[in-house]
């Protein structure tokens, strides 16, 4: 049987179990990470993928290694070592409040240097994104891995995903990784967060100022998105949909966008948006972060409208 071929996209990052409280007495574990969890939507949209990590050896690393396979993403990325879980502990839903348990946990160990030989040749897109630019020593690991990747020519996708542990500690890493990336996805309540600004606006243009070359996907939620190039914008705006829940739609927008991209180039900026928006939209549909396929990705892009920003 002949080797496998490396995948043209990766995602470099964390993999993670959600544990959520759903009673008084009672919790439930839930495959996650934003890093993961572009990947998979690469992957069911039958996109060759892989997420670059290391998850621990325990009932929670086996979940997300079992996900990781049914999904069909390339295993050779994905390391495990002997050490405990990475949890995101969400305690309260209504609004969501959570922390992380992960001292010394088995994302920490990822170790660029294992990954399989000739990858980066291979690799069309490396996305960074989430809480493991914010953890050390991964995020060390990963700033050198996305330089190393610049130099090599793979284009670079960045979604910071902000959360509380991106304090002013980070913005040393906004700054390196926003000045790599080729593409920036960021949201309305990322902004606000990375920059500690009321002003969503002043804080788009700081941190349009970090890259004026990258091109920027700025995601708000059920108004849709906009797209920036330079000096052009375009915006979508996502058709009418029954919601199930909206939990992974930004992660869904971004790989949307990232598949457009790399496998319908000679579409304009306008309709790759379109695609990114109806990704998003597709992954609304079902409960949990569940990827939307291609057809249903497909089937609401048609239904999607873009306009160029004036």
């Amino acid at each position: 049987m002949a080797a496998r071929e490396l995948p043209i996209f990766v995602a470099a990052g964390e993999a993670l179990t959600d544990l959520v409280r759903t009673g008084p007495d009672s919790w439930r574990s839930l495959v996650g990470g934003a890093t993961w969890n572009v990947a998979r939507v690469m992957a069911k949209l039958g996109l060759p993928s892989a997420f670059a990590g290391a998850i621990s050896r325990d009932c929670f690393g086996q979940d997300l290694y079992q996900a990781s396979e049914a999904a069909g993403l390339d295993l050779r990325f994905l390391q495990r070592c002997a050490a405990s879980p990475l949890l995101a502990v969400v305690h309260e839903l209504h609004p969501p409040k959570y922390f992380f348990v992960g001292d010394n946990s088995a994302d920490l160990h990822f170790a660029p240097d294992e990954l399989p030989e000739g990858w980066m040749q291979a690799a069309r897109w490396v996305h960074f994104c989430g809480i493991s630019l914010a953890r050390e020593p991964l995020a060390g690991k990963l700033l050198g891995l996305a330089g190393q990747l610049k130099l090599a020519g793979v284009k670079i996708s960045y979604d910071p995903n902000f959360r509380a542990v991106m304090d002013a500690r980070y913005d040393s890493t906004l700054r390196t990784m926003a000045g790599l990336a080729d593409l920036i996805k960021v949201s309305d309540e990322d902004l606000l967060g990375l920059f500690r600004s009321e002003d969503v606006d002043v804080s788009f243009q700081r941190l349009r100022a970090l890259n004026p070359a990258a091109a920027v996907l700025y995601t708000r939620g059920a108004a849709g998105a906009s797209l920036h190039l330079g000096e052009l914008a375009w915006q979508a705006v996502p058709p009418e949909i029954a919601v199930v829940d909206s939990v992974g739609a930004g992660d869904a927008s971004a790989g949307g966008l990232l598949y457009s991209l790399i496998t319908q180039p000679e579409r304009g900026w306008k309709e790759h948006l379109r695609f990114s928006v109806a990704a998003g939209a597709g992954a609304c549909l079902s409960a949990g972060a569940s990827p939307p396929d291609l057809d249903t990705v497909a089937m609401l892009y048609a239904r999607t409208q873009a306009s160029a920003l004036s």
